[in-house]
This record gives C-alpha cells, sequence and structure tokens, in this order.
C-alpha cells in the first residue's frame, strides 16, 4: 500500500525573490491501490498512480522546493503496523521503500539516502534494530536522516529513550497500527524533524556562496565574538581563521585613524537594532591601516532579540590589490554553523574545547577554567612579563617582526636558558669537548665510577627483611588492602598498618609489576624485591612524615598520574620507569629536617653539597649508591650504558626537582612552555594542527619539564587527597616541624618555621597559608594539563575544612566533639 514514484528528482535549493508558488503539498492527495515489487529487496512500493510534488519550505529570505519525502520502511514480516505505515507514505504521497533485512536495508539506503526511516524494534529475534540504527549512522549522508523506532506498547513502567538516542535515533513511536495514527505521526515527522533536518541541508548552500564570495565575510555572535570569516576576508586582513574564531572584537587590533568616538557610535547604533554605514578604518594583521566602506546590519534572532550582526566592508584604497568587501553575518547560532557538513572544512570554527577534553561536559568547563586561570595566574616571574610583553607585541608587528619574536620566544622558554649552544663536533670539536667537560654535572659517569661521599654508611636490610616477597605470596590481608591502588582514594594508611610499616615494598612491588618495569630493566624480579627491601630500609621509620608511607604514597600518586592521557602521551617508557624510581627514592634517608635546619646546624651532608640542595642531593647519590654496590639489588645491572646514563640523568633530575626553593621557577616554565602553547593551540583550531601538539608534548626539553611537574605534584599532594588523609598527613608534617623547632630550641639554632611551635600553632592556618602559596596555582596548572577534576574537587573540600576550623578560631586537626 505504500507510495513510490519511479522518477527520482534531486533536492532543489532555489532562491527565489518573486510569487510564491502555488504548487504545494496537500495531504488530501491519495492513491489506493496494492503496493508491488519485493520487500526483502528493498525495492520501491510502487502503486500505478502516484503525483509527484514538491514541498515549498521558507527558510528566512530563501524559499526551498523539496522533492516528496523519501521512506525507508524495515520490517521482518508484514503486519498491521508496516501496513499502516504502507497506508500513510501513500495517502501523504510520499516515496516509500520497504526492506525485510538489515542487508537490504543498508543496500537500499545507500542508494536512495531516504530522508525518514521507520525500523521494527519491537521483535529483537528478527534482527538488531539499534545496530542497523548505528550501521546507517555511520553513511555520512545519514546526517540528516531522520530515524524513528516503532517499539512495543509498555506493559508497566516506562522504558528510557536514552538506548534509542545513544544508538542514533531521533525518536520512538509506541506501536499503534491504527492507519490515521500512523498518518499522524508521518504529518508530525514532515513539518517537525524532518522540516528542521532539510534546512540544516540548506544551510550547507549558504556556507558555499560565503565561502566563494569575493567579498570578506565575517560572522560573530550577539557579543560581538567572532564565529566565522572566510577567506576573502583572510586574504584583505592577513589573518587566519583560527587567530580570529573565538575573540571579542575589540581584541582585534584597532587603527588609530578612526575619530574616538566612531565605535561607541557604531555600537550605540546597532545595538538598537539599526543599520549603521559609513567608513571605517580596520588594521591589517601587518599594521597598515585600510580604509572601508562599512555596512552592519544587526539580526533578530530567538526572543526577538539581536543574536548577530551583519557587517560588509568595501576597501576604498587601491593597496588592497582587489575590490573584496567584508562583510559580517551572524548566524541563529554557532550549533548551527557547526552543524552543516561545511564544518568538515572549517575546523576552526569549532569549539575546541568540546573536541580537546576527555571527559564530561562537566569537566570540559572545568578544565576551560582552569585554563582561564593558566592565562591570569599571579605568580609572574620576570621571564613570565618578558613573555607577556612580547606576546602583545606580537599582535600589532608586521610579519618580519613577528616572526623574529616568534624565535626569541623559543629560546626563551627552554629549560637552560643559560646553557651555551654549541654547534655541531664538526664546527670545533676542541671547544665542545672543554666546555663539554668543564660544564657537565657529572652525570655522565657509570656505576663504576661513582664517588661515596656519604659519611655514614648506609642501612642494611633488617633480618627480618631477608627472606625476599613476591607477588605470588603476598598475604591475603595485604592483597586486598592494595586491590584498588590504581584508585585515587587509595588509603595508604591501610596498607601501612597491614604492612607493619613496610608499605614501599608491597606497593612498589604490584606498581613496577602493572608498569612492567622489570621488563624494561631486564632484571630479575627478585632483583627488584630486594631493592624495594634495602630502599625502604633506609627510610627512617621514627620520621612521622619523612618515612616510607610518605614514598609509597608519592609513588601511588606518580603511578597515577603516568595514567592519565596528556601525560602518556608526553612521555616514553623510559621516561615511566625514571618517574617510578624517582618517585620511589626521592626521600631516602631522610633525617626528618629541612635543608635549612642542616645548614644553620653545619652538618656534614650541607658542607658536603655547599647547602646547596642539600637533602634531594644526598637521596639522589645515596640511591645509586645503595643500588650499584651490590648486584643482588642493583635494578641496572642489565640494561645498556647509555640507557643507563639517560635513565639516570632523567632520575636524579627528578628528584632534584622535588626542592622546594626552586618551585616557582619550575611552575612557571610549566606554564609557559606547555600549557600557554597548547591553549594557543586549541583556541586556534583544537585538533587540527596534531603535528603541533605533539610537538609541544614531545620535544625533550618539555618532557623534562612534564616529569618535574609530575614529581613535584605526587610528593605535595596531601592536600588534594580526600578530606580523612589529608589531615592525617597535616598531622604528621606538623609534628615533625614541632620536633624541629624543639630542637632548633635546644641547640640554640635559628628557628626555621617559629610559627610551627607546638604550644601556639594553629594547624588549620598553617594548611591554608601552603595551600594558598603553593598548592593551588601548581594543581591548577596540573590540571589543566592531565585533567585532574577528583584531585581538585578534594582540594576545595580540603581548604574549606581547614578555613571552617580557622573560622571557629580552632588550632586543631579536628573539631573538639559534640
Amino acid at each position: 500500500m505504500g507510495c513510490a514514484s519511479s522518477i527520482h528528482i534531486s533536492d532543489r535549493v532555489v532562491y527565489h525573490s518573486g510569487k510564491e508558488s502555488e504548487d504545494s503539498h496537500s495531504p488530501q492527495q491519495t492513491n489506493t491501490t496494492q503496493h508491488q515489487g519485493n520487500p526483502a529487496s528493498g525495492l520501491p512500493l510502487k502503486p500505478p498512480s502516484c503525483k509527484t510534488t514538491l514541498t515549498e519550505v521558507q527558510f528566512g529570505p530563501m524559499k526551498l522546493f523539496k522533492d516528496p519525502l523519501q521512506v525507508l520502511l524495515v520490517f521482518a514480516k508484514e503486519d498491521s503496523q508496516s501496513n499502516g505505515f504502507c497506508w500513510a507514505c501513500e495517502k501523504a504521497n510520499f516515496r516509500c521503500s520497504m526492506a525485510r533485512t538489515p542487508e537490504s536495508a543498508l543496500e537500499c539506503f545507500l542508494e536512495k539516502h531516504h530522508d525518514l526511516v521507520i525500523i521494527d524494534h519491537r521483535h529483537s529475534r528478527h534482527f538488531d534494530a539499534e545496530a542497523l540504527c548505528r550501521s546507517i549512522r555511520a553513511v555520512n549522508s545519514s546526517e540528516n536522516t531522520v530515524i524513528v523506532a516503532v517499539v512495543k506498547r509498555p506493559d508497566r513502567e516506562e522504558a528510557s529513550v536514552m538506548p534509542l538516542i545513544n544508538a542514533g535515533f531521533n525518536r520512538r513511536y509506541v506501536e499503534n497500527a491504527n492507519m490515521m495514527a500512523c498518518y499522524n505521526e508521518l504529518l508530525q515527522l514532515e513539518h517537525g524533524e524532518v522540516r528542521a533536518q532539510f534546512k540544516l541541508r540548506a544551510g550547507n548552500a549558504i556556507f558555499t556562496a560565503l565561502e566563494q564570495s569575493q567579498e570578506a565575510i565575517e560572522i560573530t555572535s550577539e557579543d560581538q565574538v567572532i564565529q566565522y570569516v572566510n577567506p576573502a576576508y583572510e586574504s584583505i586582513m592577513g589573518y587566519q581563521q583560527g587567530e580570529l574564531i573565538g575573540k571579542e572584537i575589540i581584541e582585534v587590533p584597532k587603527s588609530e585613524k578612526n575619530k574616538p568616538d566612531l565605535l561607541e557610535t557604531i555600537n550605540s547604533c546597532i545595538r538598537k537594532g539599526k543599520e549603521w554605514q559609513g567608513i571605517y578604518y580596520a588594521k591589517k594583521k601587518n599594521g597598515d591601516s585600510i580604509q572601508q566602506n562599512v555596512k552592519i546590519t544587526p539580526v533578530i534572532g530567538q526572543g526577538g532579540k539581536i543574536r548577530h550582526y551583519v557587517s560588509i566592508n568595501w576597501p576604498l584604497n587601491d593597496n588592497n590589490k582587489s575590490d573584496k568587501t567584508s562583510e559580517r553575518v551572524q548566524a541563529e547560532s554557532q550549533t548551527d554553523i557547526q552543524s552543516s557538513k561545511h564544518k568538515d572544512r572549517r575546523k576552526g570554527s569549532l569549539d575546541v574545547r568540546s573536541t580537546t577534553s576527555r571527559g564530561s561536559d562537566g569537566s570540559s568547563q572545568r578544565r576551560h577554567s582552569s585554563m582561564a586561570r593558566i592565562h591570569s595566574m599571579t605568580i609572574e616571574a620576570p621571564i613570565t612579563k618578558v613573555i607577556n610583553i612580547i606576546n602583545a607585541a606580537q599582535e600589532s608587528s608586521p610579519m618580519p617582526v613577528a616572526e623574529a619574536l616568534d624565535r626569541v620566544l623559543e629560546i626563551l622558554r627552554t629549560t637552560e636558558l643559560y646553557s651555551p649552544q654549541l654547534g655541531t663536533k664538526d664546527e670545533d670539536p676542541h671547544t665542545n669537548d672543554l666546555v663539554g667537560g668543564l660544564m657537565t654535572d657529572g652525570l655522565r659517569r657509570l656505576s663504576g665510577n661513582e664517588y661515596i661521599f656519604s659519611t655514614k654508611q648506609p642501612h642494611h636490610i633488617p633480618s627480618h627483611l631477608i627472606t625476599p616477597l613476591s607477588l605470588n605470596d603476598i598475604p591475603p590481608r595485604i592483597a586486598q588492602t592494595m586491590e584498588n591502588e590504581d584508585s585515587w582514594d587509595f588509603d595508604i594508611f591501610n596498607l601501612e598498618a597491614a604492612t607493619l610499616k613496610r608499605p614501599l615494598t608491597y606497593l612498589g612491588l604490584k606498581i613496577f609489576s602493572r608498569f612492567g618495569v622489570c621488563e624494561f630493566l631486564n632484571c630479575p624480579e627478585a632483583t627488584l624485591r630486594s631493592w624495594l627491601q634495602v630502599i625502604e630500609a633506609n627510610y627512617h621509620s621514627s620520621n612521622s612524615y619523612h618515612n616510607s608511607s610518605h614514598a609509597a604514597d608519592v609513588l601511588h600518586a606518580t603511578a597515577y598520574f603516568l595514567c592519565k592521557e596528556r601525560v602518556k602521551q608526553s612521555l616514553d617508557p623510559i621516561d615511566e620507569v625514571a618517574a617510578l624510581i624517582a618517585a620511589t627514592v626521592h626521600d631516602v634517608d631522610h633525617p626528618g629536617r629541612t635543608n635549612s635546619f642542616l645548614c644553620n646546624a653545619g652538618s656534614e651532608l650541607a658542607i658536603l653539597y655547599n647547602d646547596t640542595a642539600v637533602l634531594e642531593s644526598h637521596h639522589a647519590a645515596l640511591a645509586f649508591q645503595i643500588t650499584t654496590r651490590d648486584d643482588k639489588c642493583n635494578i641496572f645491572k642489565y640494561i645498556e650504558r647509555n640507557e643507563y646514563r639517560t635513565l639516570r640523568q632523567a632520575i636524579i633530575d627528578m628528584v632534584l626537582a622535588t626542592e622546594m626553593t626552586k618551585h616557582f621557577e619550575h611552575v612557571n616554565k610549566f606554564v609557559n612552555s606547555i600549557n600557554k602553547p597548547l591553549a594557543a593551540l586549541e583556541e586556534n583550531g583544537g585538533n587540527s594542527d596534531e603535528e603541533s601538539v605533539k610537538s609541544v608534548l614531545t620535544s625533550p626539553e618539555n618532557r623534562i619539564l612534564v616529569k618535574r611537574m609530575l614529581i613535584k605534584c605526587a610528593d605535595i599532594s596531601n592536600p588534594c587527597r580526600p578530606l580523612e588523609l589529608c589531615i592525617e598527613w597535616a598531622g604528621r608534617i606538623s609534628e615533625e616541624y614541632f620536633a624541629q623547632t624543639d630542637e632548633e630550641k635546644r641547640q640554640g639554632l635559628p628557628v626555621v618555621m617559629p610559627v610551627f611551635d607546638r604550644n601556639t600553632c594553629s594547624i588549620p592556618k598553617s594548611q591554608i597559608s601552603f595551600i594558598d602559596y603553593f598548592i593551588t596555582d601548581m594543581f591548577d596548572a596540573w590540571d589543566a594539563f592531565a585533567d585532574l577534576p577528583n584531585l581538585m574537587q578534594h582540594l576545595d573540600n580540603n581548604f574549606k575544612y581547614w578555613k571552617g576550623l580557622d573560622e571557629r578560631k580552632l588550632h586543631s586537626l579536628r573539631p573538639p566533639p559534640e
């Protein structure tokens, strides 16, 4: 009973300004004959006569003339429901095809590209309706096709439509074989979803016209944010589309030749909904001014409000080598722009945050907020100010100057700003060798040439630790404690209790196994076990904070960060291994006192390391001394010499990065060399320049910055842990600082941190200050890079907790019992 004409007429888009067509669709025209053809093959159902009419659709000033709807019915068997839709198609003069199998349905769709597809979703035993819908959606031409699922009438509870929507259906139709019900459904679809999709298809013609226009065209929002510029605009003004999309008009440099109040006059006029036309000087990217005859028209949209503006600019001088004009068009919404097929070619018009962010919409918005904070960070070092001044100067500089300033920025963003850059060895081998020998920091020495500077011999493994452990024979309760070690909310203190204060060995075994460290180092598991045990034995269990539990906590955070997508894109396997080893050893043999204390006390370590990064230098040196003195625990024994050199250098660099005197230098370098360039690439075109993104992420200098930032954040991540863990760590570090203050007073040494007097200290105030001064900006930067919404939520919750205690004038870790 379906109506189908054997004549195929393509959709036509006609710009029509004359008399309206009288040839319009009338639902009353019907043909009632039995259908013919083979339904199983997807052939059209052809009544003897079927009138072909063009439907007229108004789309702004355009008149669109559309062929009768092409409908594909997919029903495995003929029943009253399929017959109802066949009759409805015939009554509505729609072209109808019937398919009995998914294969024939897909074949028919590929041939005819139907406007409307109705799929029987009632009987899963015949075929998978959702799988068929996904297959159709995988075809490019289905972008503007409306697909409907016919579902069973619910017996009891109404089911969610989300599985249907996720499969690609536009809507559902609850089974009703009544012919008029089917007919009414088709009419509503025709005048609703189908017509809307038809208008979106017509939008492609509009954008083709804009692209081919000899006039320069610009699309902005009601807030005067640029949404589109066409090639003619790019040619006249010298900008690339990606440099303008998303910017406010006021951010684009202005010519000084205009009268001071001209912009105010223009805005006053167009904001009232009036058109403005006159002479205006625009500033090209190279700094030249260009005189233009400009016409700006407000566009009324949803709610009767001004939603966009249209501006046309006719150049009046001969300097442009063309009479091209500039038109600012503001479409109904940027979503309309992105919906058209045109988006594949104009990737710059997409919202880069929606295409590049990993995670939920909420996560995307939060990361956008973090990136905004990155651009306005207040911890500006002098080098940051220099970079910002150069960035500002580039905007109005001629091209040769802008390119030269790019080179300047490239040099300023290198990690070794004061290291000379020598040419190849062929140019001057003597100079190269001499400078290399004098200026290297000894990282090229291999294990056989290590010097032992410590006056105190490393701790040996206690007798109760001699028996090596294995992943296979870890006690069940310890294994159970580590089941969720890949979660950020993992409780290290439970593991500390279960292992009798030996969490590092057990957690190290599991994490190193998960990352394949033994395979990378080509060392037996027994060697790794012995190494973990001897490293843990050299942590001081008597320290309240800097003990092996802290090392295990930092190892856990490091492993968590290494699994984040952006970090994985940046680092190589050797970087991951270096990070895990560095986290394990980063505080080995820590005495529970700060560098300042050791320097003030004139300790042997301070004298050895010239009062510079004393503890960090000791941790790194001792770690390699312990590792290489005995083959039983030498995890580096089986790797190639050059690989060892690279790994050693990376481990030492990361351990030294935990020294806090260079905290702001590390954070600023990370923001300026990685976050800001990535943000600029996203704003100028999202993923369209994958090579540029890759070069930022994987350059040797930036990989060093990522590793430094990673271990720094892991080292002081306590304020980003769940509240109970945060409170416990705060108590432990406070106790260690209290003990140092006590000892400074006993020995008559300068008191490094007077606020940490156990009789007067406010722990909430100390935590608030630490978060404000060190944590917030650093984790904003790290979150913007690695996407860590859970950490930022914990940080916010913990800060509020400490604030609440402080506002109540409490000095303790917890409020008193009610």
